[in-house]
């Protein structure tokens, strides 16, 4: 068995027998704080580097890169419902195991999310909550790191082990903290997303929407729609970064000068003319061709926000100091209950779609909300503080 013990009590693990030993006796545990090191500078998936668990009696470390070793016991420990894996802005971590094993980790705790519903701002991060609540400071000279260089030193997984260490603590007291208020409800549609398989499915006929443009034109739409495609399925079919293909730019400028031929192709910025009479020369041209062939009945239309009626640009910022107001009082951040589009929503119709007109938002923010609209409600000064009075 290769385990190494590591500082802060922490091992390090690089067998299969090890860390199915570890996943074994974790599987036993309410929850497990969970962090990863990866790189993803050179590939279009990450490159997971390591993983870091913890349980309130034991912290472990899994050197992934081991050559053979079996994550299968790590990653039925990520499906296991009986146990919920605590992470802190969980995105990337759980785009990961998704990629890893076709279907994300449940149930999930995001510590980032939850320190929003507890007074903690709309961005808490691990330093800030680290301090606040853990009585710990992070060493960030280690964060940056090369985590694929081997071996590993004391440094980098002292770092590491603190991750997943300081977790519990903060997981702990935020739970305390949130359950003692009635809000760990307010957590649910949050996680939910988290949790949802469409948050890490790329598809590659929408992901020319991550693209800035100047040109909203259906045609011009149409061969970007299909140019980037391209680029994503071959990004992800030879796992390089998107930009090693081709440049956001470039596809942008193929977009709006469409070319016919290898020739007109090879004139794009960035693109040679051994690389436009080649494979993916040739495949791009294609792509050219689907867009510009596309009945204008199917191009893509852009994204239209609805338009705020004119006048209510007053009301929309009277919605926003509420919104403050509501939110400091009851310390939680105002990105969990509603954004500038729901205000805008709101201010033009009683029954906008938005969570802010729904559930706890609504009780907290949004039947308020409308009530000053309305004029049932008013703001005043009270020395530096707003008030919200009853009309």
């Amino acid at each position: 068995m290769n385990v190494q013990q590591k500082p802060h009590g922490g091992v390090l693990i690089a067998d299969s027998a090890s860390l199915a030993a570890l996943c074994s006796r974790l599987a036993q545990e309410p929850y497990i704080t969970i962090d990863t090191e990866f790189l993803r500078d050179k590939t279009f998936w990450p490159q997971l580097c390591l993983v870091q668990l913890a349980s309130p009696h034991e912290a472990a470390a899994v050197d992934t890169l081991v050559e053979g070793l079996d994550l299968g016991p790590l990653l039925e420990l990520m499906k296991n419902r009986a146990v919920v894996k605590v992470f802190h802005a969980a995105r990337q971590d759980l785009e990961i195991f998704y990629h890893l094993m076709g279907e994300v980790p449940a149930p999930v705790a995001d510590s980032q999310v939850m320190a929003m519903a507890a007074g903690f701002g709309d961005s808490a991060s691990y330093e800030t909550l680290c301090g606040k609540l853990a009585n710990a400071r992070v060493d960030k000279l280690s964060r940056f790191t090369d985590w694929a260089q081997r071996p590993l030193t004391d440094r980098q997984l002292a770092y590491a082990l603190d991750d997943v260490t300081h977790l519990q603590v903060i997981y702990e007291k935020l739970k305390k903290k949130l359950e003692s208020t009635g809000r760990m409800e307010w957590l649910a549609d949050e996680m939910a997303i988290l949790e949802s398989p469409a948050t890490y499915t790329v598809d590659p006929m929408k992901s020319w929407m991550r693209l800035k443009t100047r040109s909203d034109k259906p045609r011009f739409l149409a061969v970007l729609r299909e140019i980037a495609a391209w680029r994503e399925r071959e990004a992800q079919g030879r796992d390089v970064p998107r930009s090693r293909l081709l440049k956001d730019e470039t596809l942008v400028e193929i977009a709006a000068h469409p070319p016919r031929d290898a020739d007109a192709l090879s004139r794009c910025r960035g693109l040679s003319k051994s690389f436009a009479d080649g494979r993916m020369g040739e495949a791009i041209l294609d792509a050219v061709k689907r867009g510009l062939d596309t009945p204008e009945s199917e191009c893509p239309k852009p994204e239209m926000r609805p338009e705020v009626p004119p006048g209510l640009g007053p009301l929309i910022d009277l919605l926003r100091v509420l919104l403050k107001t509501r939110c400091d009082q009851h310390e939680v951040a105002q990105k969990l209950v509603a954004n500038s589009s729901d205000l805008e929503l709101i201010a033009a119709d009683d029954n906008a779609e938005v969570p802010a007109l729904k559930g706890w938002r609504r009780d907290l923010f949004g039947a308020e909300a409308l009530n000053l609209k309305h004029g049932k409600l008013a703001l005043t000064a009270a020395g530096k503080r707003v008030k919200v009075i009853e009309v």
